[in-house]
């Protein structure tokens, strides 16, 4: 049996979530469907699929009232096969496999960062300069993996229809130099067409906006079809950390909204960039 995805991880997790807040044990949920305590454990750890005729006979059993939840847990139980990241698997961490996993079945993507320009807004000169500050050091042919794989992530911003992004971008972000004064000359004028996308709304905090929420971390927020299925990326530097606790959701769209209303608008920030470019 292959190891489960990302999102099937999460989808079993999400039975789980509904059986506990029934007050079912497994086995008890075993009973009422039919099946054996053994093949509920296997749904919830996301090793075997369910047929949406099965979902919802299980959020009948669980009472869970909560129909755009449901619906949406439908969607996802026909969602058994693998992506073109899938190519990558004996290459790249598998938490990075989960991160294109993540974006590709996103309905709107949030990122706020302060050093670095987003993954999925990066050229490749620029993401190549990245992975090389890497630690530990990674070999020629890692990096060239890594900035093909981020590449080819970025295929959600062109897709029809294509993911809605809102980018936050720090002033600071804007103005390190990665790779030299060319390189980072592309990268602004890669940003300010991409901003012209009518999906893409940049906003830029200026070095005079002063102190904010969120301040010094990156949050890179994926909206499900529902918000119960939102997921909030962490950009370590062992990797990607993915948490989906309902809190911790809340926290971090409050923060996102909050960085929002201290940045400036699209078109501000388009004459923003405009003019760090033309100091370069």
């Amino acid at each position: 049996m292959r190891n489960p995805t990302g999102r099937q991880l999460r989808f079993g997790a999400e039975l789980r979530k509904l059986r506990e807040r029934a007050g079912l044990s497994s086995t008890e949920a075993g009973q009422l469907l039919g099946i054996k305590q053994a093949q509920v454990s296997n749904l919830e750890a996301g090793r075997v699929g369910v047929s949406p005729e099965r979902m919802r006979t299980m959020a009948t059993h669980y009472d869970c009232p909560d129909t755009g939840l449901v619906d949406a847990l439908c969607d996802m139980t026909g969602e058994r096969s693998r992506g073109w990241w899938e190519e990558y698997r004996e290459i790249l961490p598998t938490a990075l496999l989960d991160l294109a996993e993540l974006e590709h079945y996103a309905t709107r993507l949030r990122t706020a960062v302060t050093v670095h320009i987003p993954g999925l807004f990066q050229t490749t000169d620029y993401a190549r300069e990245i992975f090389r500050q890497g630690v530990p050091d990674l070999s020629p042919p890692d990096i060239e993996h890594r900035v093909s794989f981020r590449v080819k992530r970025q295929a959600v911003l062109f897709r029809n229809p294509p993911t809605p992004q809102q980018v936050i971008i720090h002033e600071a972000a804007l103005r390190m130099r990665f790779g030299g004064t060319r390189v980072t000359r592309n990268q602004l004028t890669h940003l300010l067409e991409m901003n012209q996308r009518e999906h893409v709304a940049i906003h830029v905090i200026p070095f005079a906006a002063g102190t904010f929420a969120g301040s010094g971390q990156s949050v890179y927020y994926a909206e499900g079809a529902v918000p119960q299925l939102d997921t909030v990326n962490l950009d370590q530097s062992h990797g990607p950390v993915f948490l989906d606790a309902e809190a911790q959701l809340s926290k971090y769209r409050v923060t996102l909204d909050r960085l929002e209303a201290a940045a400036l608008t699209p078109e501000e920030s388009q004459n923003f960039i405009h003019t760090i470019l033309k100091d370069l």
